[in-house]
């Protein structure tokens, strides 16, 4: 099997049984704030596109999903390899784009076409991605590789079942908001960065762990940002205030706790031929260039932005202008309030008003009251602040899920008051009757289902009550503390408490009892007095 990299988590997969594109990426996405890392646009992509026999599109997030690039060089009578979602946009937005030929999958079940066997593994909770996130196993009789990418799949044991790993390729340095957008002290800010670097780590260390794959290729990540008002973004940040590690810093991290795992760099052109056991790495950069993207990266970025400025400012003109406020209060509530009336459980998370900020134009998202309204002056635990010409986009895209723009584009700031709310951010890419309509479906059919199992000490469920990940797989204990480590979500078992966020509490006993204190030694007595 000879794999190609294309940069983020695009992979050219060539055997004998036919050939993958996987995850196209090279235009610059959420709202112009994202690109690869490092340049990958002067690969060859008319041929890829041209003589893969099957298409794999992960999820619709705009790092996979690139429509300028698979419309401009995917020919389209290739075969689509589609994972069994819920819902029928990802296939809706290809068919868009001209494509015709559809290999509909059912999750974790194997399909054989020509000598290639193929598997996906279909993520549909609202967590992941936008309503779905994907791995794709494949099999050419003698190489088994998992293309992970952003996915986090519960059941590994699943994918094991197909056979074992050869090349396994993993997300390392995931993408989110969180904490860089929020108005916080600068310290705390720094501290919630490493947390997250460091749990972004050991989810990657616990699937390798689990996964057992011959030969590990860190891939998915990270983004790099060239516009200037997000430059500081990049890499770990300005003192440490980011979450971004890059392919050397999570190599040089494992190698340190886990020396034993074959892991390799991976970069844009980079080719590996794998067997069962041997693997070939080479890459297209020079040593001395991979040493210059790392050692040198903010003069590397500043050249990188430079060739792509002009995409940067097309994107900034193709931006609908700021909408006045009444034009924009009355599309939102046109939108909006009739999501909400549908969205029992949504609005119940939520359980406050939101403050959306638009430019100086202030409206309050009530949940409670299942209303959009201007905002007059009342305390909200939630805020969202940002540009009205992002805002008009939107509205003028009907965009469904503003995670998946606005958001990821990290073009704006945010405060709370209390722990992370899952359910605000849920609504925000839920922005469709369909999605509100399944997300409330899946809400109310993954109650507890009663099943526990023992980690070290302690009964607790099965399942996270979070999304409902494995804790046999991804649990672990300390003073007391559980944390899944597939979100980083923790819990206080003596209370059942979830420390991550409100109403998320798990079921929890203890199987031995509690470790007590040592008695203290008895005293000395008191010499007797002279």
């Amino acid at each position: 099997m000879r794999i190609t990299g294309l940069g983020h988590a695009g992979l050219y997969v060539e055997t004998a049984a036919g050939s993958v594109l996987c995850d196209p990426w090279v235009a610059p996405a959420f709202f112009g704030s994202w690109f690869p890392f490092p340049d990958n646009s002067d690969l060859d992509w008319d041929r890829y596109g041209r003589d893969a026999d099957y298409l794999y599109v992960s999820h619709l997030h705009r790092d996979h999903f690139d429509p300028v690039t698979l419309r401009r060089h995917v020919r389209k009578d290739v075969t689509v390899l589609l994972p069994a979602y819920a819902t029928a946009e990802l296939e809706n937005e290809l068919r868009a784009l001209g494509f015709t030929n559809f290999l509909r999958t059912r999750g974790g079940v194997p399909v054989e076409r020509d000598g290639l066997r193929i598997m996906i593994t279909a993520l549909t909770g609202p967590g992941d991605g936008p309503i779905g996130d994907s791995a794709l196993s494949l099999d050419d009789g003698e190489t088994v590789l998992l293309n992970q990418n952003d996915a986090h799949p519960l059941d590994t044991a699943a994918i094991l079942e197909f056979g074992e790993v050869h090349a396994h390729f993993l997300q390392f340095s995931g993408a989110i908001w969180w904490p860089m957008v929020y108005r916080i002290p600068h310290e705390a800010k720094r501290q919630f960065a490493e947390r997250k670097r460091q749990g972004q780590f050991e989810r990657a260390v616990r699937y390798i762990e689990a996964l057992q794959g011959v030969h590990v290729f860190p891939n998915s990540g990270p983004a790099c940002f060239l516009d200037e008002e997000l430059f500081h973004l990049n890499g770990t940040g300005r003192d440490q205030e980011s979450i971004f590690t890059d392919q050397r810093e999570f190599l040089e991290q494992l190698a340190q706790v886990r020396p034993e795992v074959r892991a390799h760099l991976w970069l844009p052109g980079t080719v590996a031929e794998v067997g069962k056991r041997d693997c070939e790495v080479v890459h297209r950069h020079a040593p001395e260039d991979i040493d210059y993207l790392f050692d040198h990266k903010s003069e590397y970025l500043r050249s990188y932005a430079r060739r792509r400025q002009p995409e940067l400012d097309a994107e900034r003109a193709g931006r609908a202008p700021a909408l006045p406020p009444d034009e924009l209060l009355a599309a939102l509530k046109r939108w909006w309030e009739p999501l909400m009336a549908m969205a029992d459980r949504i609005c119940a998370g939520v359980g406050a008003p939101l403050r959306l900020d638009v430019d100086d134009i202030s409206v309050v998202v009530d949940f409670p009251a299942r209303q959009v309204r201007l905002w007059d002056g009342e305390p909200c635990p939630y805020v969202l602040s940002t540009a009205g010409d992002l805002v008009a986009t939107n509205i003028a895209a009907r965009e469904v899920d503003w995670s998946n723009s606005l958001l990821l584009s990290l073009r704006f700031s945010a405060e709370r008051v209390g722990p992370y709310n899952e359910f605000v951010y849920t609504f925000f890419k839920c922005l469709s009757g369909e999605r509100i309509e399944y997300v409330e479906n899946y809400y109310a059919s993954a109650d507890d289902d009663g099943e526990d199992v023992v980690i070290d000490d302690w009964q607790v469920q099965r399942r996270c009550p979070h999304l409902r990940a494995d804790l046999s797989r991804f649990g672990t204990i300390e003073s007391d503390v559980l944390t899944c480590a597939l979100h980083g979500w923790r819990f206080d078992l003596t209370t059942g408490e979830c420390l991550t966020s409100d109403g998320h509490e798990i079921r929890a006993s203890r199987t031995a009892p509690a470790p007590q204190p040592a008695a203290p030694e008895p005293a000395a007595p008191e010499p007797a007095a002279p």
